[in-house]
């Protein structure tokens, strides 16, 4: 439970982490050692000196008014002074905590000891009185405290800093290779092949290599679907022009059915190599307008008779896009939502926030269940019951496409109701 609530305030980056686990220790180390010292040595080293200045001061007292010469050998000055003099409480600067164990320890060794003054770092200031008479003794510093005890702690913070300082650029040295991997990785899942050679440490190359090769693996993977297809699609497409040429030869009244199910048949054969298709023709990604293309397919909606309306967009500037996939991805959206709604209401929403870009249609169809929604992104999966199939039948190849489209641009696809038609509702969202 205690873990969990640290989580939230743990950083997120791996500069923060790594920042956190170099500066933590070296801060609690010294932190642990200047309590300690100080504790041990100051302390200890003040309690000495003071207690045998006591003895000194006992000494001096003891001797008879007026031998200055045994008082300038003890480097001690006596006079006597007013009882009126004596200050009501100890002098002492709030900072000086050195000052509080010799206060102590002084009250605590010298007998009839008055009051103690520790007006500056040079001085201490004695009031003791002996019969009627009140002494104000005067003695250096120097000798009840180490002198400069701040010293030490300037010093470690100093080159504690500079340490931290110097381990940090070490170790963003280290770091800077595992986030040019990830930065290459993150092009590359985004359909951008940026250039990359391994660096830094073994395990780091190690973990680079592999990214290439497997990189080099998907990409003649790519290569090879591609040149599939393309034998595939002239295939096929050979004998279905053969058999519209035989058709034509045939009587009005036989051809038409038959026509019809070869215009199927090449739908389906165009649905399928369009699936299969995924990216591998869609080209590099580039710089689009995505307000501009949304119009566009709006536009050419329209045009087939569509009733699709853009009904908002916020937001302007160019994103980095494959416009040909993106492009299929929305017209799929929006031929799906204009299929299978209920008077063929579709609207389409564009929005880009600089950290997200948000393309969204809603229809006013029947939607879909929200425990079907996992399964009608995946391919070949018809969801009959949910969908309005009088409007013309499909393979169930238009979400997965476009769910396909959405996670090769680094984003996802996204079903839910909508709320102003009342039927489905299809986000896809980019991370910019």
């Amino acid at each position: 439970m205690f873990f969990n609530w640290l989580k939230q305030y743990m950083p997120r980056n791996l500069y923060g982490r790594a920042a956190l686990i170099l500066v933590l220790p070296v801060v609690t180390l010294q932190l642990v050692v200047s309590v300690i010292f100080i504790q041990r040595h100051f302390e200890g080293v003040t309690v000495q000196m003071s207690r045998e200045l006591a003895r000194v001061t006992n000494l001096a007292l003891s001797l008879p008014e007026g031998d200055a010469a045994i008082l300038r050998q003890l480097d001690m000055t006596s006079i006597p002074v007013p009882a009126t003099v004596v200050p009501d409480e100890e002098i002492r600067r709030w900072y000086d905590f050195t000052g509080i164990v010799v206060i102590r320890e002084l009250t605590r060794n010298i007998p009839g000891l008055l009051q103690v003054a520790l007006p500056d770092e040079w001085r201490v200031l004695l009031y003791v009185q002996r019969g009627e008479q009140v002494f104000e003794i005067e003695v250096d510093r120097e000798r009840v405290s180490a002198s400069n005890p701040h010293q030490l702690l300037v010093n470690m913070v100093f080159f504690g800093v500079l340490m931290t300082l110097i381990a940090f650029l070490y170790l963003r040295n280290q770091l800077r290779p595992i986030t040019r991997l990830a930065s290459a990785a993150e092009a590359f899942g985004r359909g951008r092949n940026e250039p990359y050679s391994p660096a830094g440490a073994i395990e780091v190359r190690a973990a680079g290599h592999a990214f290439l090769n497997m990189r080099a693996r998907i990409e003649r993977h790519i290569e090879q679907r591609t040149m599939m297809l393309s034998g595939v699609s002239h295939d096929l497409r050979t004998p279905i022009t053969r058999l519209r040429l035989g058709l034509s030869l045939l009587e009005s009244e036989d051809r038409e059915p038959l026509e019809q199910d070869v215009e199927e048949m090449q739908r389906l054969i165009d649905a399928f190599l369009d699936f299969a298709r995924g990216d591998a023709e869609e080209g590099e990604a580039e710089l689009v307008d995505p307000f501009e293309m949304v119009a566009d397919i709006v536009m050419d909606a329209q045009r087939t008779g569509q009733d699709v309306t853009l009904v908002l967009t916020e937001g302007s500037g160019e994103v980095r896009l494959r416009p040909r996939a993106m492009r299929r991805a929305v017209q799929n959206l929006v031929g799906n939502a204009g299929r299978y709604g209920t008077k063929c209401n579709v609207s389409v929403f564009v929005s880009e926030s600089g950290k997200a870009l948000r393309i969204r249609v809603e229809d006013d169809g029947p939607g879909i269940a929200e425990e079907d929604r996992d399964r009608a992104l995946r391919p070949f999966v018809r969801l009959d019951p949910a969908r309005n199939q009088d409007r013309g039948s499909g393979v169930g190849l238009g979400l997965a496409i476009a769910a396909d489209i959405a996670r090769a641009h680094g984003g996802v696809l996204r079903l839910g109701q909508s709320d102003d038609l009342g039927g489905l509702r299809a986000d896809i969202v980019i991370g910019l």
